[in-house]
Order: structure tokens, then sequence, then C-alpha cells
């Protein structure tokens, strides 16, 4: 059915916080949404992050981002007062997220929280059985990262490095407090999104969630789980993520990221990867799954390696991962990030698949892109944008895009002057895509100062955030307005099919 939604992370929500919460604003944003007349929230990974604040380098593939707690809820179950939220400086930009402020207060306010919880709360200890299989892990992981200031779990002392049984025994004895605070905040962090979750879900709003397909390499995952990914007997990397040269990136894209041991997920049937979509289904309505293709094949780069320029390509799991995934859940909803290097064997993976792909308009007119992404070749089974938070604002990629590019766009929209931006959306929405999501910083007509991510720039991205006010009545009515012009508000579905 023709549905559509706004891209918006929950760390860009506006708050008086320093980042997005899920408080007050995200309640005021679903609102928006409904008035608005969309069906989804899509939001970029909410796990936690570490250097570069990217939220697909992850602690965990399981852990939420404590950040993303909202401190007025708590003071209002008793766990904060407001002369401690109040004393916290959060950063001097209301637009931008300042995460060197948020690591140097955030957890000192949070801890005084988890130190108010009371230890025979039953939910607490409901939660943390329920998630027995990673919650452990995780926190001793971000306890020991305390411990040994910060730095990556391959460079710890051997004895919990290699995690001998009697050093995590000693481990978690030594930082039994520092163990609890780590889990204190996973629950209290659960509670607030359950809360988000059914309100959205109340107002007829659902939310799109995203996983990248890797994990950081300093995640709590490849420390616990080594064998799940190729590694030496002591947990060192032998290959790592990336993709090869291209147009865009003459060296390539040097990941990273851990490469799963594909052989070994088989012998298992899939059972961490079961487990992983299993636990993003109860978190989001929908998954879209990041870097679909690697499931086909995937670009390994020899570990050590300064660029991917060295890399090549290995088979993946391809139809044996997805025939897996369909018999362990059968009605998750997933969205295939399928983007990039399209051979014919990921296109027929992806259609065997079932799920939808994405087509991105800013693609449709970059001589550099080699995919087809014209919107009259879209198929309905398929998630149209405008762009995504890899690419830069529509506004921003009239300026900055080679004029022939521009020049087409143009003509293939009608818009032979003026701003894009509104020709883009009409396109996004109209074409036969069952869904149009289009980022909130094309509805507010923004420009380059609102993008989100500069693919391989290292620092200065993911801290673009709403302004107050943006988010008025009259914008709701405009988008309202186009939904329903292209059939895609929620009560007028069954009368276009």
């Amino acid at each position: 059915m023709r549905a559509a939604g706004i891209l918006l992370p929950l760390s860009s929500l506006a708050g008086p916080h320093g980042i997005g919460t899920m408080g007050a604003e995200a309640r005021r944003f679903v609102d928006f949404l409904q008035a608005a007349g969309q069906t989804y929230w899509q939001m970029l990974p909410i796990g936690p992050t570490g250097y570069g604040d990217s939220p697909y380098q992850s602690f965990s593939a399981f852990a939420a981002n404590p950040y993303f707690i909202d401190p007025d809820l708590l003071a209002a179950e008793g766990l904060l007062t407001r002369q401690e939220i109040e004393a916290c400086h959060w950063g001097a930009d209301p637009g931008r997220v300042d995460y060197g402020a948020l690591y140097a207060g955030r957890h000192t306010l949070l801890r005084a929280a988890a130190r108010r919880l009371d230890p025979a709360d039953p939910g607490f200890a409901a939660f943390c059985a329920e998630n027995t299989a990673w919650l452990a892990d995780y926190a001793l992981f971000m306890a020991l990262k305390e411990e040994n200031r910060q730095t990556a779990w391959f460079d710890w002392p051997d004895p919990v490095r290699l995690r001998q049984p009697m050093a995590l025994e000693l481990a978690a004895h030594r930082l039994e407090g520092r163990v609890h605070y780590w889990k204190a905040v996973q629950y209290l962090f659960s509670r607030q999104w359950a809360d988000l979750k059914g309100y959205a879900n109340g107002r007829g709003v659902q939310i799109i969630g995203d996983i990248p397909i890797y994990v950081s390499p300093d995640s709590s995952d490849l420390w616990a789980s080594p064998e799940l990914f190729q590694a030496d007997k002591n947990g060192r990397l032998t290959q790592v993520a990336g993709c090869p040269p291209d147009a865009f990136a003459a060296d390539g894209q040097l990941w990273g990221n851990p490469l799963y041991d594909w052989d070994y997920h088989h012998a298992t049937g899939y059972e961490w990867w079961g487990q992983r979509l299993a636990h993003a289904c109860t978190v989001y309505d929908v998954v879209r799954i990041d870097h679909f293709r690697g499931f086909e094949s995937y670009y390994a780069i020899p570990a050590g390696e300064a660029t991917a320029k060295n890399g090549v390509w290995r088979k993946g799991p391809g139809a044996d991962f997805v025939s897996a995934i369909h018999k362990k859940l059968p009605a998750a909803r997933i969205i295939a990030e399928d983007l990039g290097y399209l051979t014919a064997e990921v296109k027929a993976l992806l259609e065997a698949s079932g799920y939808p792909g994405m087509k991105v308009l800013q693609f449709a007119f970059d001589s550099r892109e080699g995919g087809d992404y014209m919107p009259h070749n879209y198929v309905r089974n398929s998630v149209a944008y405008t762009g995504t938070h890899d690419n830069t604002t529509t506004a921003a990629w009239q300026d900055q895009a080679a004029p022939e590019d521009v020049a087409l766009a143009r003509r293939y929209m009608a818009c032979p002057e003026g701003d894009l931006t509104g020709a883009f959306i009409r396109t996004a929405l109209a074409c036969v895509s069952d869904t149009a999501i289009i980022p909130l910083q094309d509805w507010l007509g923004l420009g380059a100062e609102a993008r989100m991510n500069v693919p391989s720039q290292p620092q200065g991205n993911w801290q673009w955030r709403v302004l107050p006010g943006a988010l008025t009545p009259e914008l709701a009515g405009h988008i309202r307005e186009l939904t329903g012009l292209y059939g895609r508000l929620p009560g007028e579905r069954a009368q276009t099919q």
C-alpha cells in the first residue's frame, strides 16, 4: 500500500539536553507526523557510539545509546532532581550535537539515576533475564573500557582481552558497580523506548529502524564471540570490510569492520543473526538492513592495509542466509539497503528475498552513478528517497552537483528554474514505489549545513539537529497536502489500489 514517512535521526530532535531524546520533543515529532499524514518515522541506528560518533560503528549490535535517555522523564520518576539536570552543560549550539560535552557530563547524570533505581525492581530483573544473551557481556565490556581508559578491547591486558575465565570472574567482581550501571541504563532506555514506540503506534506512526550489516571492531560482539568473525586465535582480524575504488572514492573506502565467518554462521543455522534480527524486530516496526548486498558478496581487505585498493570480492551466504531468516522470522518486515555496486546476482538475491530495495533520486541524475535510479524504472516493491543520511541535502545538491547533472534533473522533472527541492519531493511522492521517505532537511529546504554525514570523513558528522520551532502547523499542513495529492495518506490508501 502507498505510504510516506520522514527520515529524522533520534539524535537530531530538538530539545534542551544536547541531543535528541525520547522525551517531550519525540512525542511532539510523532504528533507532527500524524498531523502531516505520515505513516513512518525512519531513524538511523540507535546503538551506543564511540570515536567518530557514527551510529554505524557501535559498541554493540544489541545495546542502545544512553544519550537518548530523557533526563526530564527520569526526574518525573524521582530518579533525578531538577538541580542535577540544570547543573549539566550540553553544548552551546542548539542546532548541533556536542558529543564532547555529552561524554563529559551525561554519564555522571545517568549514574545518579542508576544509583536510585531500586535493585529489587522486578522489571529490571526481568529485563536482565530476557536479554541475557548479550547484556552481561556488553556491560562487562563497557566497564572494562572504563577501567582501561576507553582504549579498544584489543589493546587490553591479555587475560581480559582473551577472556580467560578467572580474569573475567575477577573483573566482574571488581567492577560490579560499573557493570550494574551499564545494565541499568539499558533498562532505563528500554522503558522509555517502549513508551515512545507505544505513543507512536497509537497515533498510526510506525518506526523504521536501521541496523548496520557489520559490527564495530571495538565492540562487545567481537570481544565476546570472535568465532563469528574472520579473526585469528587471538581475536585479531585477518580481513576487514570496505568497498572498492569507484568514481566517488579513488582509493575505495576502508571501513575496517570485522567480516563474518559465514561458514561458522551456516553451521550454526545463522543463530546469531536470527537473534539479532529478532531483537531488532521487537525494537522497531520495520527494519532496514544496511549494505544488504554484502550477503551476496562482500569486499574483503587484508587487515593492516592503508587503503581499500587491495581488497577482493568474496561470495557471501546468499540465498541460504535469506532462506534461514525467512524461516526464523516469517513475519519480519525488512527493507534492504541495496545501494552501491549491484550485480545481477545481487539483484536476483533481492528479488528472491521479497524485501523492498531503495531508490535514491539524487543518484538518478548523478553521472558518476552506474546504477539505474531513474523514477520511470522504479517498481512498486521499493522505497523511494530524495536522499539519505549519506547524501547532502537536495538544496545543496543543486549547488554542488555537476551542471550537466542538474540540467538533466531540471529537464526530467520539468523544473527549468528555481529551487529543485520541491520537484524532488513531488517526484518521490508521485513515483510508483509503495513507500516514499523524505529527509526532514528537504522538507525544511535546508542547505549543506544540515548534511548528516560525509562518507569517509571521520570527524564532524552526525551533529545536525532541528532548531526549536521548525516543525510548524503550516509545514505539517503542506506535507499532508502533498502526501494526499499522491495517494499516500493512511486513510486514503484503499482508494488508490
